[in-house]
């Protein structure tokens, strides 16, 4: 198993639609640790952690369920930190 960690970001109507919620909820049916957030600029930044493939199809589970308000989706893997991230949260 090869754990990722991955930086997300969600361009379009992804404010004030229940963008974040829709995360949080999805990812319980995903082995994933992270956050959302909204962003001052209008996107919606989402960190993962995890296997790969679980990372990939929570990221496909939010594009069927969202996708109406998405117009952009951009993305980069990063190192693990020292301390990873546990559980799946909104951040304020």
């Amino acid at each position: 198993m090869f754990r990722e960690h991955r930086r997300i970001y969600f361009s379009g109507r992804v404010q004030g639609v229940g963008f974040r919620f829709t995360c949080r909820n999805l990812a319980r049916d995903f082995d994933v640790d992270g956050y959302v957030r909204n962003l001052p600029d209008g996107r919606v930044e989402l960190v993962a952690e995890g296997d790969v493939r679980e990372i990939d199809n929570f990221l496909g589970a939010i594009q069927t369920e969202m996708s109406s308000y998405i117009v952009d989706v951009a993305s980069d893997s990063q190192p693990l930190g020292a301390l990873p991230l546990s559980g799946f949260s909104i951040r304020h």
